[in-house]
């Protein structure tokens, strides 16, 4: 089969690979729609251990089942492999299984052809989807989570929160459009690349800001600040943004080198939350509002042939793509 295979710092390679052996209990799943992460982005850019080369990357993904109880059946997949019997996957967060795995971490990924991956993983669509549509799911239920989990502690509701979204990819524009269907109507988004502010201006959902120079949010005046981005900078910035008893939830994983004010999070009751991906309950729900149009139309996705993913990373890479998120097609 063909597959875009991580080989070194910057490079990724279309070439042949073996087909994937199923396990017991695997299915085999023809990919029909395949977005690029950030965290594809961190290991192309070297910054992921875990991510060794070789290894065909990707996890954002809908296809065919081609084997099992759902063969002849579209779906999505969910990338993270738990152990179903600790008391995280029993309590329903599987996605801090001490044992869970991702594909296209350690595991092959699904910049592929086919994959194979565990029956219990797998999500049908409904009928006539756009698997490319099917294909933010994930994205989409790591915003939600995030979204949830604020809701959870935020002294009232979103709709009368004023939020700060720092980063313009699909994370952060997802969570500014789920932010906004609850009925959150002051929202900003800051972000350095331009291509990537007028996307997120297009879809009306929140005002935007380049948080290298021009106006800035001010201090202490948003109830939620979600940073997308997870650098010593964005930390900082949430420390300062975030208004006195908010939120700060903490998504993006760009680097682990400071940034927050833990003295001003500690005298202003400010709640850090710390999010990973989703649980399997997120999947669905973000399946659904995405196939009920709460998101819109999804006109922020761009695709290109798997074939040429080497030129999609590199355009990520160096900051030549409007898109908040490429779906690769294989």
């Amino acid at each position: 089969m063909k597959a875009l295979v991580y080989t070194d710092t910057l490079e990724v390679t279309y070439r042949d690979e073996p087909e994937p052996a199923p396990a017991a209990g695997d299915a085999v799943v023809r990919i029909d729609a395949v977005g690029v992460c950030g965290s594809d982005m961190h290991a192309y850019h070297g910054m992921d251990a875990r991510r060794v080369p070789p290894l065909i990357l990707g996890h954002e993904a809908a296809g065919l089942v081609q084997s099992g109880r759902m063969q002849g059946q579209m779906a999505i997949l969910n990338p993270l492999i738990t152990c179903g019997v600790c008391n995280h996957c029993l309590g329903g967060r599987p996605n801090l299984c001490g044992q869970r795995e991702l594909i296209g971490m350690r595991l092959p990924g699904a910049f592929a052809q086919y994959i194979s991956i565990p029956e219990q993983n797998l999500i049908a669509i409904p009928g006539g989807m756009d698997p490319v549509k099917a294909a933010v799911t994930e994205p989409a239920a790591t915003s939600l989570h995030a979204v949830l989990l604020a809701e959870r502690i935020l002294s009232r509701p979103v709709s009368e929160c004023r939020a700060l979204i720092l980063g313009g990819g699909s994370i952060g524009l997802l969570a500014a459009l789920f932010l906004h269907h609850k009925g959150c109507r002051d929202i900003m988004l800051g972000d350095t690349n331009a291509l990537r502010r007028q996307t997120v201006d297009a879809e009306g959902c929140a005002a935007v800001y380049n948080p290298l120079e021009g106006p800035q949010p001010e201090d202490d005046a948003y109830d939620l600040v979600i940073d997308a981005v997870g650098s010593r900078h964005t930390r900082a910035a949430a420390s300062q943004k975030v208004a006195s008893g908010g939120v700060i939830s903490h998504v993006g994983l760009l680097d682990n080198d400071g940034g927050l004010d833990t003295r001003r999070l500690t005298l202003q009751e400010v709640t850090f939350i710390g999010n990973y991906t989703y649980t399997p309950v997120d999947l669905r729900a973000a399946l659904i509002a995405i196939h009920r149009g709460d998101l819109g139309e999804l006109n922020w996705v761009e695709t290109r042939p798997l074939s040429e993913g080497a030129g999609a990373f590199a355009d990520l890479h160096e900051g030549r793509s409007a898109a908040a998120k490429i779906v690769l097609l294989p």
